[in-house]
């Protein structure tokens, strides 16, 4: 490791999942660089991702333009880059700055195979692992940690935010995504809900209120819609207290995984053939039963599956077959097996 590298800037402008994925990268550099000076370039719409993090210490925010964030950027003088977005307008910093850079495989071309042709060329190495090769030749290691995500004090949610039948337990279905292609239909939903006896919360933004609404009709004493009524860290921590995780493909998915709950992952448009399946450090495996903290549901069989890097609007083929044939009886079944085993 070359002893001269102090200040680092990690580039990666979004999502919230993706940056949660990176998230050990900003850990392992922090405590294992000496004296190391992390800053991140990131949207300023991905603030509240990182906000609390204890091995940042400094964010560089931008709306729309970019360009004009460079000659403070220039100023701050860095010794390195870490590009963990690998796009156009990152390779544009990198021009700009003209420091040594450090950056992760995106493996581009064999997504493309992937999600175009059904040609399998992506090797077994999960993105969080692929950032962190990134920064191996600054003497970065895997910690086994995992993955991380802090809510600031004061910005989690109160005894009093959730209904009473709620506060001894319950399971967090994430019924949000970025695309339709990810999400489980509403019927396929409330069927799922109506298989678990246990309480239920919906989580989601408010964009999902409406569908959440639709869901906890099915029974409106089990299944309470927290969509839309609550902050990012609000919503983070009602997955932290909860029993089980059952999610989409999206970011309360990797939350749910940083705080170390148990996940049920349900796969549609997207696959974890993308190398984007939940994640764990050895070191919380240890503390699961058997050291299997997750399950992916992908419907078996399906050539056209995964059919997008990030999910679509609707189905390329019009059958969306990868949810609505989603056994939601199985779903419901491990969940109560896991959920009786805590």
């Amino acid at each position: 490791m070359d002893e001269r590298v102090k200040k680092i800037l990690v580039i990666r402008f979004s999502s919230i999942g993706d940056i949660v994925l990176a998230s050990p990268v900003f850990r392992c550099l922090k405590q294992q660089v000496p004296h190391a000076e992390i800053h991140l370039l990131t949207k300023r719409s991905m603030k509240a991702v990182t906000e609390a993090s204890p091995y940042i210490d400094q964010f560089h925010y931008f709306d729309k333009s970019l360009q004009d964030l460079i000659p403070a950027l220039m100023s701050q003088q860095f010794d390195c880059i870490v590009d963990l977005h690998k796009n156009f307008r990152s390779w544009m910093v990198q021009y700009q700055l003209k420091l040594p850079v450090y950056a992760f495989q995106k493996l581009s071309w064999q997504k493309w195979l992937l999600t175009k042709t059904g040609i399998n060329r992506m090797p077994v190495h999960h993105i969080t692992l692929r950032s962190l090769a990134a920064v191996a030749p600054l003497g970065v290691v895997n910690d086994e940690q995992g993955l991380d995500y802090f809510i600031p004090e004061g910005k989690g949610i109160k005894p009093e935010d959730l209904p009473v039948s709620h506060r001894f337990g319950y399971i967090a279905i994430v019924i949000g995504a970025s695309y339709a292609t990810k999400k489980l239909p509403v019927t396929k939903l409330q069927e799922l809900c109506q298989l678990i006896d246990y309480p239920i919360v919906l989580v989601g933004g408010k964009e999902d209120q409406q569908e959440g609404d639709a869901i906890a009709l099915a029974d409106s004493i089990k299944i309470y819609n927290a969509c839309g009524k609550f902050s990012l860290h609000e919503s983070a921590d009602i997955v932290k207290q909860s029993k089980l995780v059952i999610s989409h493909d999206t970011g309360l998915q990797y939350i749910a995984c940083a705080f170390n709950k148990k996940v049920l992952a349900i796969w549609g448009g997207t696959s974890p053939k993308l190398a984007v399946e939940p994640y764990y450090g050895a070191n919380q495996l240890r503390m699961h039963n058997n050291g299997i903290a997750y399950h992916n549901f992908v419907v078996p069989n399906l050539t056209c599956q995964p059919c997008s890097n990030y999910g679509t609007k609707k189905c390329p083929k019009g059958h969306f077959k990868c949810m609505l044939l989603q056994d939601t009886h199985r779903i419901a079944g491990m969940a109560m097996q896991w959920v009786r085993s805590l």
